[in-house]
């Protein structure tokens, strides 16, 4: 079955510390014997946790996985600044210990609560993003520093699970873009006392929790079993959320070239919102793709294909 067979789907992949994302793609690729694999929003080498990677017609996912909200666990380290945010830099600056030992539990959760909802992040030097066509990293390991402009991200919830100062254990869930380091920077900058993070775990990424990640290891093992298709989460199970219609013999053809759809083309006649989004299938119930229902001509456009 290696090299022949094409995987098509996501498995939720638990990402190990030392890996880059793009690691754990090329490793993925040697497992599966496969080319056409993607993953779905990078994570810091040092950080674990959640990495949804796409198989084969499920790379057609990665961008809408990658604007889906995501849950971390990080822990950040109030008295200590860095050139790269997390303590794998260089040490910029170290507050003095009685004003760490000043800092009370009540005004470090106020300053934690006050980045709930919208704030202008500036994204950290050490940031693949680029600025002129430069990656700032590149940028930054060069001992530049550039201007960058802020980032309207969003902290949907955030939450203080642990504080054994100067230690804040915290969870957050946040909109795509968002830098957790940066919010530690930003935290500490808050309490005047600087901050960086010592620890992160992406916990979630939109359905994709924790618990059920696998790691590279455990994929190996399953694939040696012949049991990787256990593992591989269909692309229509993603949109459960959204309702599922059949098209009919005629609809199909129409489905088949990527075309939009009459809603007289389907067997359904389900009410539906404006804009709403919905599953088409054949009656074989074979998954077409994503449509988007257009109430003022009652017709169906195709938002995401994946025959």
């Amino acid at each position: 079955m290696a090299g022949t067979f094409v995987y098509n789907g996501i498995i939720n992949v638990y990402k190990e510390a030392g890996f880059t994302s793009h690691d754990v793609v090329a490793r993925l690729r040697g497992i599966c014997k496969q080319k056409k694999i993607g993953h779905t929003g990078t994570l810091d080498p040092d950080a674990v946790g959640v990495l949804p990677v796409c198989f084969g017609s499920g790379t057609k996912l990665c961008d809408m996985l990658t604007d889906w909200d995501k849950e971390y666990i990080a822990v950040l380290k109030l008295g200590i600044t860095t050139d790269t945010q997390d303590l794998s830099g260089r040490v910029l600056s170290e507050a003095d210990p009685k004003q760490i030992k000043a800092l009370t539990e009540e005004t470090v959760e106020q300053a934690a609560m006050g980045f709930k909802g919208e704030y202008g992040q500036i994204p950290p030097m050490y940031s693949a993003l680029k600025v002129n066509g430069k990656k700032l990293y590149e940028l930054a390991r060069a001992g530049k520093e550039v201007e960058r402009q802020p980032r309207l991200v969003q902290i949907k919830e955030i939450e203080i699970l642990k504080m054994t100062l100067p230690e804040v254990t915290f969870r957050v869930v946040c909109s795509k873009g968002t830098y957790i380091r940066t919010l530690c920077h930003d935290i500490g900058a808050v309490l005047g006392c600087g901050g960086a993070m010592q620890s992160l775990v992406r916990s979630r990424v939109g359905v994709f929790g924790i618990e059920e990640a696998l790691t590279l290891h455990r994929i190996e093992v399953l694939r040696d079993e012949g049991k990787l298709l256990d593992a591989m989460i269909a692309p229509d199970a993603v949109f459960d959320h959204c309702k599922a219609f059949t098209v009919t013999p005629e609809g199909q053809r129409m489905a088949e070239n990527g075309n939009r759809l009459d809603s007289g083309l389907l067997t359904d006649k389900t009410p539906l919102c404006d804009q709403e989004q919905v599953r088409i299938y054949d009656e074989t119930g074979r998954f077409y793709g994503i449509y988007r229902y257009q109430e003022e001509v009652r017709d169906f456009k195709p938002v995401k294909m994946f025959l």
